[in-house]
């Protein structure tokens, strides 16, 4: 071999171990890492996207998630409050906030599981021991269209609900987020996606809830007959007032009317006396007279006087 080519081989040499050892990393936007060298973390995580330079053979890339993650726990079997048990099932987004104490607390994404499990499950069992079942899975007191629409607020014959399940929701995942900056997590969000009671005590949990919903609508239909009932009084009463104002006020048009009449008659018995009497005999002859009547009257009879008149003529 040439000594004049040892030099380059050298290099040659040097320059495909150092490439070789990918002297160079990069990072994208869903990327973050950490240097490790001999196992050991070195500096601290880089998180912005881009070319970076490390020591070949030495030191060691460690890539971390920078998106949000899910976490999805096992059912859990909880007794409640007043010890009735129920499977809960709770599920939860999270991210690396500190890709260096993750690293050095929990290693991986499996790590971080696992201390997930244990963080989120015993927040959920120290919120379902302290309340009661009706607080887990309902949200609040709903009013019904019938108590809304009799103006009622209360629902006194149904197990109130003081807290609900978001507000308990919302305390797992206050409790779980203290804990989990120290393994370098983030807590998102803590959801519960079902809650469902053991076979046991589901029969009876069913038909206590069946029995509250009677009584809630056995209270609003008596509350709605005994509306109906104010609503007819009140009614029968305004039509009573009507009525009763009609009749007066056409008894006050009839005796108007009746005086009007009068004053006519008055005026034309004033104008021919005469004319007046004799038209108002007519009418007595005709109201009184009818086929086959019997009249026996004298001759100087009042009544007589005009069918006297007539005869003679």
């Amino acid at each position: 071999m040439n000594k004049k080519h040892i030099p380059v081989y050298i290099i040659t040499i040097v320059l495909v171990l150092i490439l070789g050892g990918m002297p160079f990393y990069f990072l994208d936007e869903r990327q973050q890492a950490i240097i490790t060298q001999f196992g050991e973390p070195i500096g601290g995580p880089k998180k912005k996207a881009g070319f970076y330079f490390k020591l070949p053979f030495v030191q060691k890339v460690t890539y971390f998630d920078k998106r949000i993650l899910e976490w999805d726990g096992d059912p859990n079997k909880i007794p409640t409050k007043e010890q009735r048990n129920i499977w809960i099932d709770i599920t939860a987004r999270w991210k690396i906030s500190d890709p260096l104490k993750f690293y050095q607390s929990v290693y991986n994404e499996s790590g971080a599981h696992s201390r997930l499990d244990d963080i989120i499950d015993a927040s959920v069992r120290s919120m379902v021991n302290s309340h009661n079942l009706i607080e887990i899975v309902r949200t609040s007191n709903r009013d019904f269209i019938m108590g809304k629409m009799l103006g009622q607020s209360e629902q006194e014959d149904v197990e109130k609900v003081a807290i609900g399940k978001e507000a308990i929701r919302q305390k797992i995942f206050d409790l779980a987020k203290k804990t989990a900056p120290k393994y370098g997590i983030e807590l998102i969000d803590v959801r519960i996606k079902r809650v469902s009671y053991v076979e046991a005590v589901r029969q009876t949990a069913y038909e206590r809830m069946i029995s509250d919903r009677k009584r809630a609508a056995e209270k609003h239909l008596s509350e709605g007959r005994g509306e109906k009932a104010k609503w007819a009084g009140k009614t029968d009463k305004e039509l009573k007032q009507i009525e009763s104002e009609a009749y007066k006020e056409a008894q006050k048009i009839k005796g108007k009317a009746d005086n009007e009449a009068i004053k006519i008659y008055a005026d034309a018995y004033n104008k021919d006396p005469q004319l007046f009497s004799f038209l108002k005999s007519l009418e007595v002859y005709k109201q009184s007279i009818k086929d086959e009547s019997t009249l026996i009257l004298t001759t100087e009879s009042e009544y007589f006087k005009y069918l006297k008149n007539s005869t003679s003529e």
